[in-house]
């Protein structure tokens, strides 16, 4: 993939910087926010498709659009998180405490003439961790947190999980798995010392049945995560067929869409193991709302959330629909 930079925004532009833009809800979603939401006024966005771990000079050129294209307003950033901000950490005006700490932009804004930084997932994987972990689950039931994937995600949903402030009520061990050595290195020095009383492993798994066999030691009750991009960046899962999932545990896709794999092999097991299911849908919102408030420089109050996601679930039940009349 040959990265292909907008032509200069004749309106204000936000941009959605991943991979696989164009198939995003949030293209069509965006639109009816601004519009009927929101109240932002002759909008529009664009999807900047960069390939995965791509030249960092792609990254600089992206953000260098960005940052002197006067309509060009901000992006969010998925997938390309860490590589990002490598590469153009000294491009930026401003960047805020989770991104220096954890290295990592999911949003980029600009205001009074100086390019911002944030990453906005230890706020936004909170948000949707509450919708579904119920109070005091840790505290309950001292599970794990069994976590397939070392990117952005993985890190900001860690920093969440183990703060000081929720006392006890916090995972027992949290186990990251990936097939990079050097990403896991990279997670384990940004999550060491974030809290003494919850136990972190980084552990090289370079096939699905690495990780099958590091999902097999993980205690009941526990919370298992893909935060690969298997199953929407690429195809697949970061699990086999032959997996078991620990009974009474939360299975959590950070995908909405693609083959979901992951999902489906935790949903052959949902009755017998008595697991709860979720995909990324309320990350996916809360991801959203943050970011468009911090470009746009406004306030999404929790009654406007409230439409946001109403409009937003209206829009996925009738692509659902069709989908289902195409088949």
């Amino acid at each position: 993939m040959s990265l292909i930079l907008p032509e200069k925004a004749t309106q204000p532009t936000f941009y959605f910087i991943g991979v696989t833009t164009n198939e995003s809800s949030i293209m069509n979603i965006f639109p009816k926010w601004a519009k009927e939401v929101l109240e932002i006024s002759n909008a529009t966005i664009k999807g900047i498709d960069i390939e995965i771990r791509a030249k960092k000079d792609d990254y600089r050129d992206v953000v260098d659009f960005i940052k002197y294209d006067d309509l060009s307003l901000g992006a969010l950033v998925t997938t390309h998180k860490l590589d990002l901000f490598e590469a153009c950490e000294d491009m930026f005006d401003y960047l805020d405490p989770h991104a220096l700490r954890l290295r990592e932009l999911s949003c980029i804004s600009k205001k009074d003439g100086q390019l911002l930084g944030h990453a906005k997932d230890p706020i936004t994987s909170g948000l949707a961790l509450e919708t579904f972990v119920p109070k005091g689950f840790w505290l309950k039931n001292s599970g794990d947190v069994f976590i397939m994937g070392a990117g952005g995600s993985a890190l900001a949903i860690s920093s969440y999980l183990a703060q000081i402030k929720f006392q006890d009520d916090i995972p027992s061990k949290i186990v990251i798995t990936n097939r990079s050595i050097e990403r896991l290195k990279e997670a384990e020095r940004k999550l060491k010392g974030i809290n003494d009383k919850v136990a972190f492993e980084f552990i090289q798994a370079i096939t699905p049945e690495d990780n099958d066999r590091l999902l097999s030691r993980v205690k009941a009750c526990s919370l298992i995560i893909n935060a690969t991009g298997l199953g929407k960046d690429r195809p697949g899962s970061p699990l086999s067929d032959n997996s078991s999932f620990p009974a009474n545990s939360l299975v959590w896709e950070l995908n909405y869409r693609g083959d979901l794999i992951f999902i489906d092999q935790a949903q052959k097991q949902k009755v017998e193991k008595n697991l709860h299911i979720e995909d990324g849908w309320n990350y996916f919102i809360h991801g959203w709302t943050q970011v468009i408030a911090e470009v746009f420089d406004i306030d999404i109050d929790e009654d406007k959330f409230k439409k946001c996601e109403k409009f937003a679930m209206e829009m996925r039940q009738r692509e659902a629909r069709t989908d289902a009349l195409s088949c």
